[in-house]
């Protein structure tokens, strides 16, 4: 990661392969704190606003889409932009919920769709983003949490199935219910031709600390998933050092950073769906089995309402 030194302290960009483009920026600026002005995270592409958390309310009006990562759209015609991967970063403004920051994410292309924007993955962690961010702001904050009373539960099925039966057998399932803090069981299961990977977390967040080892796990992927999404022409820019590429057989063996990683990252993903739309965390506590960012989204519109309250 390098910084700009011609550039304020109050500004400075990161560089990466993202998981599409060889190569991704985003710009940081860090705007001067004010008590009197409301707090927020603006979000731009190519230097055109396209959503801010001050205006959740209106967060529901971005189109949503999964192609391995939250996909958001604004806009029509000539005016349309995307952005992929706000996840991987948008966690980290939870360290500080009384400030205000502008993120300008650089167009990768322009066409038909408009203004294509994606961020970079760095190490596949928020780690690198928060601590540049820890350098130029300051020491985190005390998060912010808003109370959700409510009971929820549903079972996951797939959506990217022929077969009909195999399309009505739940493969996972998500149960929220109110909690003193954010709370999250994730489990990850697949069985593929005898081939068992299993990863399991249980994160309790209270505070700013409790956030690092999350910010610490690294996306990862099944080796078998991970040449099928070339064949289909993804993940273009990825390389090694983009996450972890697990073995199905071998994933128990891996070099993990912190234990439980590949779970851990999904609490990640799971963190930056939720508070790009506010960085703000519901007091609930979540299982979830065999999750996504489609699970996640689903989620995100069952606690959302309380946070606009």
């Amino acid at each position: 990661m390098k910084k700009d030194s011609r550039k304020s302290p109050r500004e400075w960009e990161f560089s990466s392969a993202s998981l599409s483009y060889g190569k991704a920026n985003v710009k940081i600026e860090v705007q001067e704190y004010n008590p009197q002005l409301e707090p927020r995270v603006e979000w731009r592409v190519g230097g055109r606003a396209f959503y801010s958390t001050d205006c959740a309310k209106c967060f529901t009006d971005l189109k949503f889409s999964v192609v391995r990562t939250a996909i958001y759209e604004s806009g029509e015609g000539s005016h349309a932009l995307t952005l992929a991967s706000p996840e991987h970063l948008a966690p980290v403004f939870l360290m500080w919920p009384s400030r205000r920051f502008v993120v300008d994410v650089a167009c990768n292309e322009e066409g038909d769709k408009g203004c294509v924007a994606e961020v970079p993955l760095m190490d596949g962690s928020a780690l690198p983003f928060f601590s540049e961010f820890r350098r130029n702001v300051g020491a985190p904050e005390e998060l912010a949490f808003y109370d959700v009373p409510e009971h929820a539960e549903w079972d996951l099925f797939r959506t990217d199935v022929a077969d009909a039966a195999q399309a009505q057998k739940p493969y996972g399932s998500v149960k929220i219910m109110p909690s003193e803090a954010f709370e999250v069981e994730y489990i990850l299961e697949r069985n593929e031709n005898g081939r068992v990977f299993k990863s399991a977390a249980n994160v309790s967040i209270y505070s700013a600390e409790d956030l690092y080892n999350v910010f610490a796990a690294r996306t990862f992927i099944l080796k078998n998933e991970f040449d099928e999404a070339r064949k289909a022409g993804l993940l273009s820019g990825v390389d090694e050092s983009c996450g972890l590429l697990l073995d199905n057989s071998e994933a128990a063996k891996a070099p993990f950073r912190v234990a439980d990683e590949p779970a851990r990252h999904k609490i990640l993903d799971l963190l930056g769906d939720l508070c790009f739309a506010k960085p703000a965390l519901p007091k609930v506590r979540l299982e979830i089995i065999n999750g996504g960012h489609l699970s996640h989204r689903t989620i995100l519109e069952k606690v959302l309402p309380y946070a606009l309250q």
